[in-house]
């Protein structure tokens, strides 16, 4: 299995790459600093044709579309302001956004909100207003607090939410949104747990491949197990490993279509980080488990318990393998973090340290 590399002079030529490629969906996975940020406006910037765009972006600028006008007189009255004149939101004041957003809202977050359009601030410029609801007991009785001020978290989710409404009329082809005929994603679930960005790349997975969307998405990530559940939902996507090339402001795209290795170092960091500072949970033995497969087809075993080395107590493996098939049971499905047992820690740590000794890995990469 040859992997292609691809060196690309400067950002601009990166871009273009992107653009002719013909495929439907990309993954990019990279890390921290490579300028996923900056490939994501250039990719937006490089669409536009007399002023009209044909990219509809979600990366850390969306999320300056929305800001808080905390009420500091009476505080009382919170709400988060959407800048209503970016093309972003360009006619969804009359397309029910609330009932759009709801759904997809109440997959992750237990809070409730509505939008007043004639929202005017202080100095009587006209915005958009988000209220946020949410259900609190009385004396016992339920009811609704509204006004409430909620976490960044929270904050992160909602605007998430707006945006997967919006990329479903781009994809619906509804009439404001004719335009769009990119989808890029960086990086949409920064500050989320390991469980919601499961779900997330799942429930994004399943919109964007779905036979009836004709519009391309580039989905750009340093978040390993995100990029790990994207690769294994889009089967037909492309996907890159995206690092800094040798001269400076180049770039070098590795194809791991079919080697899918590269992202693996960096699931194996969290995985022995995890294990060495004892905080496991349940959800860690899927990644150990796709890692095990990957490992086993790239050295022909036909199945993962080749790469689980045997114990004196346990000659045949099958114990081990067991305990690896019963905790990663299901693709996707430990949305509740649940932590484990000792016991099973010390069956993880055991696997986990097996396979990378026998496995050579560069050390350096694991070293602090």
């Amino acid at each position: 299995m040859n992997s292609t590399i691809v060196s690309l002079e400067n950002l601009d030529e990166l871009v273009g790459y992107l653009r002719s490629t013909g495929k439907k969906n990309t993954l990019l996975y990279a890390y921290n600093g490579t300028g996923k940020t900056r490939l994501s406006m250039a990719f937006k910037d490089a669409g536009k044709m007399d002023s009209i765009p044909d990219t509809l972006y979600y990366n850390a600028f969306t999320e300056d579309l929305f800001s808080w006008d905390n009420d500091l007189d009476s505080d009382s009255k919170r709400v988060l302001l959407i800048n209503k004149e970016s093309r972003f939101f360009s006619g969804l004041e009359d397309l029910e956004m609330e009932s759009r957003i709801r759904p997809l809202l109440q997959r992750y977050a237990d809070f409730n909100f509505l939008i007043d359009y004639d929202y005017k601030d202080k100095e009587e410029k006209e915005y958009w207003a988000v209220n946020f609801i949410r259900e609190i007991k009385v004396d016992g009785s339920p009811q609704n607090k509204e006004f409430i001020k909620i976490s960044r978290g929270e904050e992160n989710i909602f605007i998430w939410c707006f945006f997967l409404a919006i990329a479903q009329l781009a994809i619906d082809q509804q009439e404001d949104y004719k335009w769009v005929k990119y989808i890029y994603i960086d990086d949409p679930i920064s500050s989320l747990d390991d469980n919601n960005a499961i779900a997330v790349a799942s429930h994004l997975a399943q919109m964007l491949k779905k036979p009836e969307n004709k519009v391309k998405a580039v989905i750009s990530t340093h978040h390993t197990l995100f990029f790990n559940v994207m690769y294994n939902e889009m089967g037909n996507a492309l996907k890159f490993f995206l690092s800094k090339g040798v001269v400076e402001n180049s770039y070098m795209l590795k194809d791991t279509t079919d080697t899918p290795f590269f992202h693996h170092v960096s699931l194996l960091k969290d995985l022995k980080k995890a294990a060495d500072s004892g905080n496991l949970y349940t959800y860690h033995f899927n990644i150990l488990r796709s890692i095990l497969e990957k490992t086993a087809t790239f050295h022909g075993f036909s199945g993962f318990s080749e790469c689980i080395k045997k114990q004196e107590d346990d000659p045949e493996g099958v114990v081990h393998t067991r305990i690896v098939n019963i905790l990663s049971h299901g693709n996707y499905s430990l949305f509740e973090p649940v932590i484990m047992i000792d016991e099973n820690k010390e069956y993880f740590k055991r696997v986990l340290k097996d396979f990378m000794n026998n496995y050579k890995f560069n050390p350096k990469l694991f070293s602090e």
